[in-house]
C-alpha cells in the first residue's frame, strides 16, 4: 500500500472583478511539479461568496462569451433584495458566483493534472470591485 501525502498551498491574486477571468492552470501545475505526487486528486477552492473556480478553453472570444452569459443570466440594474439589506451594491456578484460554485476537484494522472486538451481552470471574481483574492489548492496523492 502507497503512502498517501497531503499538500495545501495557496495561490494569491490581485483581479479586477466585475467577472475578471484568470487563467490559473500554470500556478496549478507547478505546485503539482512541486510536490511530486503522481497519483491522486487536486482540491481547487475560494474562500469567499464572489469568487468562483471552473474550467473552460482559455480563448479570446470565448473569454468574451462567458463574460457576456453571465451578464445576460444575471443581470445588472435589477434591483436584488440582497442590495437593499447590505451596501456593497454586489448582489449580481453573489448570484454570478452560485452559479458556478467556489470549487473543483482534478485528478492527477502519471503526475499530470488530467484535463482535457484545450481545458484550462481559472478562477472568475465577480465582484464589483479589485479584490486581493487567496485560492487554496490541496492535493491528495501518493508519490511514485
Amino acid at each position: 500500500m502507497k503512502n498517501i501525502e497531503i499538500l495545501t498551498e495557496t495561490i494569491n491574486l490581485v483581479t479586477k472583478g466585475n467577472t475578471d477571468i484568470t487563467n490559473i492552470t500554470k500556478h496549478l501545475q507547478d505546485i503539482l511539479k512541486k510536490s511530486h505526487i503522481y497519483d491522486g486528486i487536486m482540491l481547487i477552492f475560494v474562500p469567499g461568496a464572489t469568487g468562483s473556480v471552473t474550467t473552460i478553453e482559455y480563448e479570446k472570444e470565448l473569454i468574451k462569451d462567458t463574460k457576456e452569459l453571465f451578464y445576460d443570466l444575471v443581470k445588472e440594474g435589477k434591483q436584488y433584495s440582497h442590495d437593499t439589506t447590505h451596501f456593497h451594491g454586489n448582489a449580481t456578484s453573489h448570484l454570478r458566483a452560485t452559479l458556478v460554485g467556489p470549487s473543483i476537484t482534478i485528478p492527477i494522472t502519471e503526475g499530470r493534472l488530467h484535463l482535457g486538451v484545450w481545458q484550462q481552470v481559472v478562477f472568475i471574481d465577480f465582484d464589483n470591485r479589485e479584490r486581493d483574492r487567496e485560492i487554496i489548492v490541496k492535493i491528495i496523492g501518493s508519490k511514485e
